[in-house]
């Protein structure tokens, strides 16, 4: 079987996601649980988070399913960064 190519970019995306005040834990809960997407602020119903993907699909797939857990009245993208692995001048990631 032939080897599959290397992943030459990695998306960086923010988010927020609107939950109802009742339900901000569970859904904090449930978002936590989710592969590479960190929490970074909680305020009036309000989450900030960051998803880290392959791809943007691989992202909004995750975004969708946000949007599905019980309590989440929205989640929308903010900003999404685009890295080139191959040029990446971080010595913490290697591409």
């Amino acid at each position: 079987m032939p080897e599959r190519p290397r992943q030459r970019f990695h998306h960086i995306s923010s988010a927020v996601v609107s939950a109802l005040p009742a339900k901000v834990e569970v859904v904090l809960a449930s978002i936590a649980e989710l592969p590479e997407t960190e929490i970074h602020r909680v305020e009036n119903g309000k989450i900030v988070i960051v998803l880290e993907g392959s791809s943007t699909g691989v992202i909004g797939d995750r975004l969708a399913a946000i949007s599905l857990i019980d309590g989440v009245l929205s989640a929308n993208m903010v900003f999404e960064q685009i890295e080139d692995l191959e040029t990446l001048d971080d010595p913490g990631v290697t591409p």
